[in-house]
């Protein structure tokens, strides 16, 4: 049983509820960069990432380069990699490298942190847990999109400010927890302060500042900051 569809759904349940509150905001906030509705469905219907799609908006709003956006892309989404591998060992004989495929594409942080809880997953829970958020974060950017494009010019500025709610809600407990990460998201925010007002700094196309500023606070933050491995006790 606990490896069934039904219980993948049932599992799934929650993170459909949660992405879909913040896919919402992202349809509002597609629109406000200029994109149309069908776009910013599309766009989360072929890519369940919400940074990545968030730091995608303004690169294309900018007109940016394929190149630029390709860059951020893989910088923001690199981690879901690494997570793909470390889910790939609870996987039972069930999950082919075709389900692999399809379970990596919706393997997101959540998914990923209630997979890797159980001791062993099948192709079947594993499909019914993508399931929900999948439809979620979709259902949620089409609700979000279409209401930003009947909704007035003032309520939808106004809701575009939730997903700048969202990062912080995700950031700021952290970063009182652990003052290494609180280091590091100040570095960051100096980092694009510089690029903002700094004239020289400010011709920089914002996807090269946003690869700039993850990849040197995150390495600045691993040299000065590095996580200390827990010594194993002597048996």
């Amino acid at each position: 049983m606990k490896n069934s569809f039904v219980k993948g759904i049932t599992d799934g349940i929650p993170i459909c509820l949660g992405y879909f509150s913040v896919a919402f905001a992202f349809g509002i906030f597609a629109l406000s960069g200029g994109l149309t509705s069908l776009e910013a469905i599309l766009i989360s219907m072929t890519n369940v990432t919400s940074a990545g799609q968030l730091a995608a908006v303004p690169i294309m709003a900018a007109g940016g380069t394929l190149f630029e956006l390709a860059a951020s892309q893989l910088i923001i989404n690199l981690r879901y990699s690494l997570m793909s591998v470390s889910l790939s060992q609870k996987f039972d004989k069930s999950v082919t490298l075709f389900d692999r495929f399809i379970i990596a594409f919706v393997n997101t942080d959540e998914v990923f942190a209630v997979a890797s809880s159980k001791k062993e997953v099948g192709k079947a829970y594993m499909y019914g847990l993508i399931l929900t958020p999948y439809i979620g974060w979709s259902a949620g950017t089409a609700v979000g999109a279409l209401a930003g494009s009947i909704l007035p010019e003032t309520v939808i500025s106004a809701l575009g400010i939730a997903i700048y709610g969202m990062f912080i809600a995700i950031v700021v407990p952290v970063a009182k927890e652990n003052r290494h990460v609180l280091y590091c998201v100040l570095l960051a925010m100096g980092l694009s302060c510089m690029f903002k007002f700094i004239p020289l700094l400010s011709k920089v196309p914002s996807g090269f500042v946003i690869i700039i500023c993850a990849v040197t606070a995150s390495a600045l933050a691993a040299l000065l900051f590095p996580v200390k491995q827990e010594k194993e006790e002597s048996l």
